[in-house]
């Protein structure tokens, strides 16, 4: 939590003046570890984000990210007219309207005892490295994270989950590996874990949904193959696909996936599915069957 002391909030070096009546910064003055006035701003807010190398690592991504927000005053939800607050300015002017924290606040709806939703929303996405970094955090890492716990995290799940759920499937129907990549592709993007998933398909091989069977480390994710087929009876399938990524971003299939394909195979017979093929997806656009 960032020290405030007499309407000032300081991060890292830098003190932001904030207007204590409602919340809007009145004047914002960016001092150095010496004491030297760097900048001066009568109006808005100070913005001197450091960039980061362009890397690709979750710790760079996390840097940029906080080093951009650092300087964005911390805005308390009751110092907040009441047209002014998240839910508010959503339903009269749409998510665009809206930050990332403000957002992530409308769903956990709640804070704690010393923090409230849109202060805890935003040292959120300060940890994690904004909503690119809460994407790609595992379940059981933020039911661990104070102020959230199993509901809250789960709130976050569903909504991160529900876009990959808008694309149209039951369009594709499947003739070969290739057409279930873009079907796919969703349920694994900017995943640091392993995850297993099947696509379910009717008597025409068309894509009814898919869903995902179990998430694992960065090191594996088990194959459970009775919930797998009772996930495709579940929902009606007559053919399915598997598929589950490498965190390494190398698709190459691995002795157990191959062996995993030969155990899905055998099982799909006996329960009398199809068993279309196994999908392994790694970094960008590469892929490959097991």
């Amino acid at each position: 939590m960032r020290p405030e002391v007499d309407g000032i909030d300081s991060v890292g070096g830098a003190a932001t003046m904030l207007d204590g009546t409602n919340g809007q910064m009145r004047r914002a003055i960016t001092l150095t570890r010496t004491g030297r006035a760097v900048t001066a701003a009568a109006t808005g807010h100070a913005n001197a984000p450091t960039t980061a190398r362009q890397t690709g690592n979750r710790a760079e991504a996390v840097h940029r990210y906080r080093t951009r927000e650092s300087d964005r005053p911390m805005v308390r939800l009751l110092e907040l007219p009441a047209d002014q607050r998240p839910t508010n300015r959503l339903l009269r002017l749409g998510a665009s309207a809206l930050t990332d924290a403000e957002l992530v606040a409308i769903l956990l709806t709640t804070g704690t005892h010393n923090q409230d939703v849109l202060t805890l929303a935003q040292q959120l996405l300060h940890r994690v490295g904004g909503v690119a970094g809460l994407a790609q955090c595992h379940p059981e890492h933020l039911i661990k994270i104070h102020g959230l716990g199993p509901t809250k995290t789960a709130r976050l799940l569903t909504a991160l989950a529900l876009p990959t759920r808008a694309h149209t499937t039951h369009t594709v129907t499947v003739r070969c590996p290739d057409d279930l990549v873009p079907v796919l592709r969703p349920m694994f993007s900017l995943l640091r874990h392993e995850r297993f998933a099947v696509a379910i398909c009717d008597r025409q091989a068309r894509v009814r949904t898919v869903r995902t069977i179990t998430d694992g480390g960065s090191d594996g994710a088990p194959l459970m193959i009775r919930d797998t087929l009772a996930t495709v009876l579940r929902h009606d399938g007559h053919a399915f696909a598997i598929a589950h990524d490498h965190p390494s971003g190398d698709p190459t299939p691995s002795t157990n996936d191959r062996q995993a394909t030969a155990r899905i195979r055998r099982a799909a017979e006996v329960a009398g599915l199809t068993f279309l093929c196994h999908l392994i997806l790694g970094a960008g656009d590469t892929w490959a069957t097991a």
